[in-house]
């Protein structure tokens, strides 16, 4: 199947809040701009895959339920990751579901329907040759707080057209046959610091040992907690410095906040620790409600579980394979036997009349 110039997806209703994103708008956070990009980048570079796009291309992130769309001008290949849910396409008076983590093709004209997401906070919905929006500054990520990039710098709208870049996704659709857990582990592993010193050890002790709470006051910027509140040594303000996309703020209430990838670039509030590259993607899958505690580990032992989170990726993605063809029932066969006088026969040889 190839995507023709001009191909798109027309969305009819566009779900809580979704928006397109990739990997982020790097390089700019000394002029004020944040980073943004997808809350599951694993997921993401997932999608990206099963699709035959580059891990970068821009997607459709969605939270808690999928958008609906019509698909224009060319088929489209598409392919859900990051949530299990279940994905109807409706063309030509037939209605056919999917699952999430295989690639699927919907013609032209089809009406495309995502569900609530299960087991995740978040997926991503990629389509063969990337959501083609014009980039700014170098991503097509969607900054929500600065207005601009993806489309028209805000989440979707019923009515808005996508543009898709052209690609050729021959060959059959494939799949993850073992899509990677989404069940959270409960905990979230730190770097100590950099204002760790700003903190009693009682504090220091009351963070680590939790648990915390998600609250509802949780969005792409941030997740307030709630849990054991802990104490300064001097008081909760600094001098504003730079904010890395996981760097946990405390403000004078003593309860931590987990900066995600709208974050502001910089803060004045003391920061207590940063939660480690490799358990981001986790952490911006999770929900209001959820509960977790943090575990401090050294910088080296943050830097190796990178490096094992990049060996997973590259695991899964030389796993993917063509989609299984369903088991089909030979119709014309089964009406062929007799079964009723084989299972007679089968009860005379057990229990023969006289």
């Amino acid at each position: 199947m190839n995507t023709a110039p001009g191909a798109g997806l027309r969305i009819l209703q566009p779900g809580p809040q979704t928006t397109v994103q990739d990997l982020g708008r790097k390089g700019h956070q000394a002029l004020g701009v944040p980073v943004c990009g997808a809350l599951d980048p694993v997921a993401m570079r997932l999608a990206n895959a099963l699709v035959g796009n580059a891990e970068d291309a821009a997607i459709i992130e969605c939270r808690l339920a999928g958008p609906a769309f019509e698909v224009t001008g060319a088929p489209l290949r598409l392919a859900l990751a990051g949530a299990e849910a279940t994905i109807t396409v409706e063309a030509g008076g037939t209605s056919l579901a999917f699952p999430a983590w295989r690639g699927f093709d919907a013609p032209t004209g089809a009406t495309v329907r995502i569900g609530p997401l299960r087991g995740s906070g978040c997926a991503s919905l990629a389509v063969a040759g990337g959501i083609a929006v014009a980039p700014v500054l170098g991503s097509r990520a969607t900054d929500l707080k600065g207005r601009f990039g993806g489309h028209e710098g805000r989440p979707l709208a019923a009515g808005d057209l996508l543009p898709v870049g052209t690609a050729a996704a021959d060959g059959p659709c494939l799949e993850l046959p073992a899509a990677p857990p989404l069940a959270f582990s409960g905990t979230l592993r730190v770097v100590l610091g950099p204002q760790a010193d700003a903190f009693t050890d009682e504090g220091i002790a009351a963070f680590l040992g939790g648990p915390f709470e998600v609250t509802r006051e949780a969005d792409r910027m941030g997740m307030r907690l709630s849990g054991p509140a802990f104490s300064f040594v001097r008081g909760a303000d600094i001098v504003s410095d730079g904010i890395a996309t996981g760097s946990i703020q405390v403000p004078g209430s003593g309860q931590p906040i987990v900066l995600l990838v709208d974050h502001q670039t910089i803060g004045g509030y003391a920061k207590v620790a940063t939660v480690i590259s490799a358990d981001l993607p986790a952490a911006g899958r999770l929900l209001p409600g959820a509960s977790l505690r943090f575990v401090a580990v050294s910088v080296a032992e943050a830097e190796e579980a990178r490096r094992q989170l990049e060996a997973e990726i590259a695991r899964s993605i030389g796993t993917l394979a063509p989609v299984r063809s369903p088991v089909s029932l030979d119709e014309a066969a089964l009406y062929a036997s007799n079964l009723i006088s084989g299972a007679v026969s089968a009860l005379e040889e057990v229990h023969p009349f006289d």
